[in-house]
């Protein structure tokens, strides 16, 4: 489990196909910490660290088809950054909100507005069950816990702070670009309840 709260921004150093899976090798500020078999988010997927390269300092994990598929993680590519989150200690904070790592779609950024001092994003995504907002409801955006507003049926918006802007991938945020999106666990469950 997760909590939406980026710990860091790690680097993609190398991309490899390998049948229908593709492998990522990311390198990150706290990759001495990692262990085989640890989960991490990265830009909210949770995959499995499956090789550690001490000389290098990085981490690999492997994303299969479904993953690619219903993620952006298909057009990642090296040079990219990624936000990364460990998962939540039993005795740690919980300072966003309960996130799977299990992302339900993605959305496309539609316009990013800079206010002089925040930033207001607004997002567009398919309709379908369980992909519920609600004003001032969490989101998670590419593993950012955030707060969504002038909520509707296919969109939302989200305004982020200058800390935020500053330590994750918002900052190379674009209009056009491809976000990986995971509805509140409790809301698809209500959903799912009342048939929506």
């Amino acid at each position: 489990m997760f909590t939406g709260i980026i710990e860091a921004l790690g680097t993609i150093t190398a991309v490899r196909t390998e049948g229908t899976n593709r492998h990522f090798t990311v390198a990150s500020p706290f990759f001495s910490e990692l262990q085989i078999d640890q989960s991490v988010a990265h830009d909210g997927v949770c995959l499995t660290v499956v090789a550690l390269n001490a000389a290098a300092g990085t981490h690999t994990v492997t994303a299969i088809a479904e993953t690619l598929q219903k993620t952006n993680l298909g057009s990642w590519a090296e040079g990219r950054q990624v936000n990364l989150e460990r998962c939540l200690a039993a005795n740690g904070r919980f300072d966003g909100h309960i996130v799977q790592g299990h992302v339900d779609l993605t959305a496309v950024c539609e316009s990013v507005e800079d206010q002089n001092g925040s930033w207001l994003y607004r997002f567009r995504h398919d309709t379908g069950p369980g992909r519920v907002t609600v004003e001032k409801g969490s989101i998670c955006v590419n593993g950012v816990s955030l707060t969504c507003f002038n909520s509707t049926d296919d969109g939302f918006s989200v305004a982020i702070i200058p800390y935020t802007h500053e330590h994750t991938t918002f900052q190379h945020l674009q209009p056009g670009d491809r976000v990986n999106l995971e509805f509140d666990i409790v809301g698809k469950y209500v959903a799912k309840l009342l048939g929506r």
